[in-house]
């Protein structure tokens, strides 16, 4: 069977219709991966919007015109929901999103509530991006469940970057990261959590960096059971014992992205590019596919 027939790309949702999923990156697939763990039985299409990566520096209207394109592409495809798998784009778009869509919507929020739950020094670090950080929904997160806990926001410009070059862990990866984290260690923080879905790809370094004592918190699992959720409640999860497929979009050079996909996602999956504003072929590596893909 093709993967573009049948159920993959239903113009209506119901249950055998694919889940649609994005991010700036790559980063959205260390959410991408938590949603495969508890719903094996979904499809699962991606676009990594690598060409405006990282949206942290962009203007607001820039992402959330990214977004809005990138969501109709999705639903061309037959998406039964979309998964903002980014901090920055959930909180310039995702209200645009929810209030242009008949579909559940599912966005990210910064593991403020666990960190919480969880620190022992009473001193928590929040790694992301600056617009995340000056964002009002994170701020909403402080103050509602900070309570006597400290919050330090460390933003950390270049990490994305160095990340979509595939420096996961070379020097210049490492000192940016010494950079960040000193003065969070420095002042106590005994939890971190990770504002950024690329950054759960540096957790490995992170750790080593900070120490084993620290802990270390994402939303990816969070997200995922919230997918689980929605779905349940609309009554469009997939049937259980079926294989979920994937199908990924690249809006930069599929060359370029595909070896650094390999290495988080493994070597069986397929890759096309995809722009906004044109009519434009699916070029699928290594599969001989091609498809036209609607702007």
């Amino acid at each position: 069977m093709s993967l573009v027939s049948d159920a993959l790309f239903s113009s209506s949702p119901n249950a055998d219709a694919p889940i649609g999923v994005f991010d700036s990156g790559v980063g959205g697939l260390t959410v991408l991966r938590e949603i495969r763990r508890l719903l094996p039985a979904e499809d699962l299409l991606y676009v990594a919007d690598s060409a405006y990566a990282p949206y942290g520096d962009k203007p607001s209207a820039v992402i959330a015109a990214r977004a809005l394109a990138i969501t109709e592409f999705l639903l061309g495809q037959g998406a039964k929901a979309i998964v903002v798998a980014c901090n920055t784009a959930t909180g310039a778009a995702v209200q645009l999103l929810r209030a242009h869509y008949p579909i559940p919507v599912i966005a990210m929020e910064p593991a403020i509530k666990p960190a919480v739950e969880r620190t022992r020094s009473g001193v928590i670090g929040v790694l992301a991006t600056r617009r995340t950080l000056e964002s009002p929904n994170l701020a909403q997160l402080v103050e509602r469940f900070a309570g006597q806990s400290k919050i330090l926001l460390q933003p950390c410009p270049g990490l994305v970057e160095r990340i979509e070059s595939g420096d996961l862990d070379g020097p210049a990866t490492c000192a940016l990261l010494e950079d960040y984290l000193e003065p969070l260690l420095a002042h106590c923080a005994d939890t971190l959590v990770l504002g950024c879905t690329h950054y759960p790809l540096l957790r490995p370094v992170i750790q080593a960096l900070a120490g084993p004592q620290i802990l270390i918190l994402d939303s990816g699992a969070a997200v995922a059971r919230q997918v689980q959720r929605r779905l349940s409640e609309s009554g469009i999860l997939a049937p259980a014992g079926r294989v979920g497929r994937e199908l990924f979009w690249t809006s930069a050079n599929p060359g370029q992205v595909r070896p650094l996909i390999a290495w988080i996602w493994g070597d069986a999956f397929e890759l096309g590019q995809w722009e906004a504003g044109a009519q434009l072929e699916s070029r699928w590596i290594g599969s001989g596919l091609a498809l036209e893909i609607p702007s």
